[in-house]
C-alpha cells in the first residue's frame, strides 16, 4: 500500500491523481482532516483509493499496520507562512513527522516528505540543496524553521528508513490549490482579480535595489513536483534532501502578463504595499539549484511558465468558470 498525508490538500491530491493514472489506485490510502475543511472536498472526492484516514488516527493505524504499507509521502502540513504560532507548526510539521519517521526507521518502510525551499530564508547561502549547510540556513518565519528543524533532525539520525528523501517545494503553482486561501499562487489570485477588474495588484518591492514586480520566485508546475515523486516512488536508491524547483527564477511580472495572456485580456497591471506581517520576511528571489536531482537520475524536461501556466489556464477557466 502507498499511504499519501495530506490527501486532500494541494499538492498532495494531485500526487494522488498521478498515482491513480498510473494504475495505482487500488494501492492507495490517504489521510488528511477530512472532517474539518469541507472546502478541500472537491480535491479527493470520486478518487477510487484503497482507504481513508483520519490524520488523529494515522499514527496509531500505522503502528498496528505497518506490514501492509510499501511506501509514505508525507506531504500533510501546515503550510501558512504569515502564521507566527510556533506550537502549530511544532506540532504538525515537527513532532508528528518525527512520528511518522521513526515509525518508517522501525519497521522499514520508505518515505518521501515535503521539506520547503522557505527554509533558505533570504538566500545568504544560495539554494543549492547541500546538506552540510542546512544547519547554516536562517528561514525568515516559523513555517520555515519548522521545515528546517526536520531536515536537521533528520540529517542526526542514526537509524533511518531504507530509502528517505525530504523535498524542498520551490513555489509550486497548478490545479487544486483554491482552498489555501492568501497561501494559493499569485497565479491563481491573478486570474480571480483579473476576470473581476480587469487587473491585477502585485506587491510593490520594498528594496531600492529591486523594481516593482520584479521579485523573481523559482515556479515551479505541479506536474512536475508529481512527476518527481513519481520517480522516487520507482528509483528508491539515493536517500537524502533534494530541490524541488524549475530551476529557473522568473518575475512576478512574467507570471501576470501570461496570465492576462491565458485569459486573453491586454495586461493591467498596478501594485500595493507587500503586507507588514509578512514585509520583513518576504522573499525577493529564489532559485532552484537542480543538479542533485539530475545526478541520480530523473531526466524529464521541467515546464516552462509559459508551458505551465498555458496548461493551468485550462483547467481555471473551467473551475473559475471563466
Amino acid at each position: 500500500m502507498i499511504i499519501v498525508t495530506g490527501a486532500a490538500g494541494f499538492i498532495a491530491s494531485c500526487l494522488v491523481e498521478k498515482l491513480i493514472a498510473e494504475g495505482l489506485e487500488k494501492e492507495i490510502i490517504v489521510v488528511d482532516d477530512f472532517r474539518s475543511r469541507a472546502d478541500k472536498q472537491p480535491n479527493f472526492v470520486g478518487k477510487n483509493i484503497a482507504q481513508q484516514i483520519e490524520r488523529q488516527h494515522f499514527i496509531a493505524w500505522l503502528k498496528e499496520n505497518y506490514a501492509q504499507v510499501d511506501f509514505i509521502f508525507h506531504l500533510g502540513a501546515r503550510t501558512d507562512t504569515a502564521e507566527q504560532n510556533t506550537a502549530i507548526f511544532d506540532e504538525l510539521n515537527l513532532n508528528y513527522s518525527k512520528q511518522i519517521f521513526m515509525l518508517c526507521s522501525q519497521h522499514a518502510i520508505p518515505m518521501v516528505y515535503a521539506s520547503s525551499a522557505a527554509t533558505y530564508g533570504a538566500g545568504e547561502h544560495e539554494y543549492d540543496d547541500n546538506e552540510l549547510i542546512i544547519k547554516q540556513l536562517k528561514p525568515l518565519n516559523p513555517y520555515g524553521d519548522s521545515k528546517n528543524n526536520f531536515d536537521k533532525w533528520v540529517l542526526a539520525q542514526e537509524k533511518t528508513p531504507p530509502f528517505w528523501a525530504g523535498l524542498k517545494f520551490f513555489n509550486v503553482y497548478g490545479r487544486n490549490e483554491y482552498h489555501k486561501g492568501r497561501m494559493a499562487s499569485v497565479i491563481f489570485h491573478a486570474a480571480k482579480q483579473i476576470e473581476a477588474t480587469g487587473s491585477m495588484k502585485l506587491f510593490r518591492s520594498h528594496r531600492a535595489e529591486v523594481k516593482d514586480g520584479e521579485q523573481m520566485r523559482d515556479f515551479i508546475y505541479v506536474n512536475d513536483v508529481t512527476s518527481v515523486c513519481y520517480f522516487l516512488l520507482k528509483n528508491q536508491i539515493h536517500s537524502g534532501i533534494f530541490n524541488l524547483g524549475s530551476g529557473k527564477a522568473r518575475t512576478f511580472l512574467d507570471l501576470v502578463t501570461l496570465t492576462f495572456e491565458g485569459l486573453e485580456k491586454k495586461p493591467n497591471i498596478g501594485f500595493v504595499d507587500t503586507p507588514a506581517d509578512i514585509r520583513d520576511t518576504y522573499q525577493y528571489f529564489t532559485e532552484a539549484n537542480m543538479a542533485k536531482l539530475r545526478s541520480i537520475g530523473y531526466s524529464e524536461p521541467f515546464y516552462t511558465l509559459e508551458e505551465g501556466i498555458a496548461d493551468y489556464m485550462k483547467y481555471l477557466k473551467k473551475f473559475l468558470a471563466l
